[in-house]
């Protein structure tokens, strides 16, 4: 029902904000991410939009990036996955590493987020892992990825692996087999390379 809301940030709260689009007050649900990414109060600001329609609640969630909106209407496909669970992996978990932990299949990373345990984790792996898009792991928009997942030159490797053809979770996989072994993004490249068959 709603593509996105444009117009000026009235309020930062803890976890949603309020737009005021052409005397309208709109408050969405948001992740700590979009949170973070959104200017000052007074400002302007344009977040994509999902309206989640229950029996007892209609509720608004905004997004900072088109990606993290598909990503929550992922999380929110996975059954036991609510909205406001689906928020809380986006507010753990960029979009970026969340899509590097679905691929690994990294569970525990998964079940830092709050409301996911393991089960739940191991489950979103199962049902997300051959769903995420090559721009899910490269996305500009994405914030930096968090260091206890995957460094900045295992990150450009997995790049690097996806232009040479290679599917996005096999190239995920191959840098996250090499992990630790090495720091810059062609040492970690050759590595993963060579791990795979390939040239190295």
């Amino acid at each position: 029902m709603y593509a996105h809301i444009c117009g000026i940030l009235s309020e930062k709260l803890t976890d949603s904000v309020v737009i005021d689009a052409s005397g309208v007050g709109y408050e969405l649900s948001v992740s700590a991410n979009t949170l973070s990414s959104c200017p000052q109060t007074g400002e302007e600001v344009k977040l994509f939009a999902y309206l989640s329609v229950r029996e007892d609640a209609m509720e608004l969630f905004g997004f900072s990036t088109r990606e993290e909106k598909k990503m929550f209407l992922r999380l929110i496909g996975v059954s036991g996955i609510g909205p406001k669970t689906a928020l809380g992996v986006l507010s753990a978990l960029s979009v970026k590493d969340l899509s590097i932990a679905l691929v690994t299949g990294d569970a525990q990373a998964l079940s830092r987020a709050p409301g996911i345990g393991k089960k739940t984790a191991q489950r979103l792996v199962l049902e997300l892992k051959d769903k995420v898009e090559n721009e899910d792991l490269t996305s500009q928009g994405a914030s930096a990825p968090l260091k206890n997942i995957v460094g900045s030159g295992e990150s450009e490797a997995i790049e690097a692996l996806m232009a040479l053809g290679y599917p996005a979770s096999e190239a995920a996989k191959a840098v996250s087999a090499v992990s630790g072994q090495a720091t810059k993004t062609d040492e970690i490249l050759r590595l993963a390379l060579k791990n795979m068959g390939g040239r190295g």
